[in-house]
């Protein structure tokens, strides 16, 4: 049984913090496979009892590893009030955003995708972990059919997770695999690529208002 958090004390916390981080360090390290517990708990500075104090598994440890990475990416990707209310900018923004907090963890959400593979616990998870952006993603769509600037016919959920998709995926084949494309021209086509398949009108250039 895994100790909640919210149930520990303030040192108890701090082990546990201190787990959790020691143990990303391992996983981006080392993978998933090769670590043992006795090497997080080496890093953490805590005894290997004190390890199931606080989780009962290595596995138990790689979720709330997973957990972690996921809620900083979606954190990291979140458009703040300083980009302008434009959708087409704000879109703009979310994917250059999504990209960069892609290139910051990209280790562990792939080492969580081939973990799921074979373990029907990581494949649940994933899916939990996914669905905050999906939420996000079907969220917006539906702001924007209702002010009649998207597809009013698509459905919102199916939507977020195929352009979510797209954009995880060519994340991956770029940032892991080698496409050669600088930021700006990666974020430009996939975001003309995300307002085209909403119906969203992108914002006329002064080039495109001359012709």
């Amino acid at each position: 049984m895994i100790v909640k958090s919210e149930v520990l004390t303030a040192r108890g916390r701090r082990t546990r913090a201190a787990l959790v981080h020691a143990g990303r360090e391992a996983f981006e390290e080392h993978g998933y496979d090769a670590v043992r517990i006795d090497d997080v708990c080496a890093r953490a500075g805590v005894s290997h009892g004190t390890f199931y104090t606080y989780f009962d598994s290595k596995e138990s440890l790689f979720g709330e590893v997973a957990g972690a990475v996921v809620g900083e990416m979606f954190a990291a990707s979140v458009v703040g009030p300083a980009v302008s209310g434009d959708p087409y900018a704000r879109v703009e923004a979310a994917n250059r955003l999504y990209l960069r907090a892609w290139a910051a963890n990209s280790r562990l959400v792939r080492m969580l995708e081939r973990a799921a593979v074979g373990d029907d616990r990581f494949g649940r998870l994933l899916l939990e972990l996914r669905e905050v952006f999906v939420r996000r993603g079907a969220d917006g769509l539906r702001r924007l059919q209702e002010q009649g600037l998207a597809d009013p016919t698509l459905d919102p959920r199916l939507t977020a997770i195929m352009l979510g998709g797209m954009v995880e995926h060519f994340a991956h084949v770029w940032l892991d695999l080698g496409e050669r494309a600088d930021e700006q021209t990666a974020v430009d086509h996939l975001t003309r690529l995300w307002a085209r398949a909403i119906g969203l009108t992108p914002p006329s250039t002064p080039q495109q208002e001359d012709t």
